[in-house]
């Protein structure tokens, strides 16, 4: 609860994605070459409004997450609690992971395809990949951008509940709550 909260709400702000090098989306591997290419021949504004449009359908996307995880944490069994506090410093990260990527993806996909429409990336891309297309000596590039989004968006989920949950397990005084401070002293005492 503490990762989604102070985290993967984080992600829901504008420049949530953007603004985060941790998990700012970039082109997929394939359209890079793109970005590089729009770069070089001075079209940078361009190339930045497409990679904002992208971190901005993430955001939006991310919106959809929270209930998805507040099951997850309210089907965790006593063994499943006892193999996350004893477990590896990402266990917790692992079990929302195993959880709940399925469901998310569910949601996020038509979110983020959705988005994409209305901030207008679906035209803003095709401006791009028009441009590019065209341009002597390239390739045509054709990506389905809402699937590389939407995972884009999971990863970035899954790394800022990851980077709650180590400042949780490390440091004692992240463990705000006397629940927290109860539970992890049993994971202090494995040391």
């Amino acid at each position: 609860d503490m990762g989604i909260e102070k985290q993967v709400t984080k992600l829901t702000e504008e420049n949530g994605f953007y603004g985060n090098e941790l998990v700012r989306i970039t082109l997929p591997p394939e359209l890079q070459k793109v970005d590089k290419t729009l770069r070089d021949v001075g079209l940078d504004a361009l190339a930045d409004e497409g990679l904002k449009v992208l971190n901005r359908a993430a955001e939006e996307a991310v919106k959809e997450a929270t209930p998805i995880f507040v099951n997850a944490v309210k089907e965790i069994t006593f063994n499943d609690a006892r193999n996350i506090l004893l477990g590896q410093d990402n266990a917790a990260t692992l079990y929302l992971t195993g959880k709940t990527k399925e469901p998310l993806y569910s949601k996020f996909n038509p979110v983020v395809t959705n988005s994409l429409e209305k901030v207008g990336a679906t035209q803003v891309w095709s401006n791009i990949i028009n441009r590019y297309n065209s341009l002597p000596l390239t390739n045509n590039v054709n990506p389905d951008l809402a699937d590389y989004v939407t995972n884009q968006a999971l990863e970035g989920v899954y790394t800022m509940i990851a980077i709650e949950e180590k400042e949780i397990r490390e440091k004692v005084s992240a463990r705000t709550t006397n629940l927290l401070q109860r539970v992890f002293a049993l994971q202090d005492s494995k040391y």
